[in-house]
């Protein structure tokens, strides 16, 4: 269960809540124009776009869960349970399997509307990673600054939706987080007015009451709306720094804590991660649930040019700042 999510404003910014009951070893990683991505259908591309985001790594792979290349362009999988479907190999098609996507795709294309030129030429390839990376039913979030799509892979075939919201959570498929929002239209940010009866004379006796019935719980349709709702409701500010702040109180409005959503087998699944990257600059700020200072890395403070996966592992340790720390000496 994870939410991600679009912010356009001075710049464009992109990033996700990572909800998981396991815990992967998750890195930041820079993948550089020059590493060989070996992809299973038999192609290495050998040069690609520059890529930040957050990874597993294994046998030196970069397993992304979301990323941002060096043109802008940015691709999060997400998980979609008993919906998402997978199919053989089509020798007529361009075959990728998942957990290749966002290297294919990002490494290759550098706006939505490139991708979507290929797009009736995928086959999203049932292939797993290995035995210890199974296939996971994924759909994804795909945006640049002038267009955001979700990609599904179902029993219907391949499809894309357009996106308004700039929202994805998980179940159910897209088209239904849709209808459903549908159903919050009357939803304000704004002070409420009666409109009630006009033989009644209520007053608000609270602010917020214009957002009454704006649900709370977090399960994935509605996180697909509280996000929606914040997100279309927040201010564009002028500084990146105060962007970048909003982008993560819109995240912690999605966000869950350790204890409130317990799965069948008995752990409790929560956010591990949340991450927000500005796709212009190429800082790719994050916060973790033990760590709730924002961390932050820029790609182009690398070598972009060079062959060797560029690994940060994430600062876990909570990071107090002590405003009124004894002097030393």
């Amino acid at each position: 269960m994870c939410t991600a999510l679009t912010f356009d404003a001075n710049s464009f910014f992109f990033g996700r809540n990572l909800d998981l009951e396991y815990s992967y070893d998750y890195k930041i990683v820079i993948t550089p124009r020059n590493y060989p991505f070996r992809f299973r259908n038999g192609v290495t591309m050998a040069a690609h776009h520059a890529l930040i985001g957050m990874a597993a790594i294994s046998e030196d792979y970069p397993l992304y869960f979301e990323a941002t290349n060096e043109r802008g362009l940015s691709l999060a999988g997400l998980n979609f349970p008993k919906n998402a479907k997978y199919f053989p190999k089509d020798q007529s098609k361009i075959n990728v399997a998942p957990f290749e996507l966002i290297p294919w795709v990002l490494g290759k294309y550098a706006s939505v509307n490139e991708f979507l030129e290929y797009f009736k030429h995928f086959n999203i390839w049932e292939e797993n990673f290995s035995e210890d990376f199974p296939l996971s039913p994924l759909h994804w979030l795909l945006a640049d600054k002038n267009r955001c799509i979700t990609l599904e892979s179902t029993k219907d075939g391949l499809k894309y939706y357009e996106n308004p919201t700039g929202i994805l959570t998980n179940n159910p498929p897209f088209d239904y987080q849709m209808t459903h929002l549908s159903g919050f239209l009357n939803i304000t940010a704004e002070y409420p007015t009666n409109r009630f009866s006009n033989n009644t004379n209520f007053i608000p006796f609270s602010l917020g009451m214009g957002a009454m019935g704006l649900p709370g719980d977090p399960s994935s349709p509605s996180r697909f709306v509280r996000g929606a709702f914040v997100k279309m409701n927040s201010p564009k500010e002028e500084s990146d720094q105060s962007l970048v702040t909003q982008f993560f109180h819109i995240l912690g409005s999605v966000a869950q804590q350790k204890g409130i959503t317990k799965t069948p087998a008995g752990p409790v699944e929560y956010t591990q991660y949340s991450s927000c990257c500005n796709t212009k600059t190429g800082v790719y700020y994050y916060t973790t649930y033990e760590n709730s200072r924002i961390s932050a890395v820029n790609m182009h403070l690398e070598n972009l040019n060079g062959k060797c996966l560029v690994e940060y592992p994430p600062i876990i340790k909570q990071d107090i700042y002590f405003q009124n720390k004894k002097a030393e000496g």
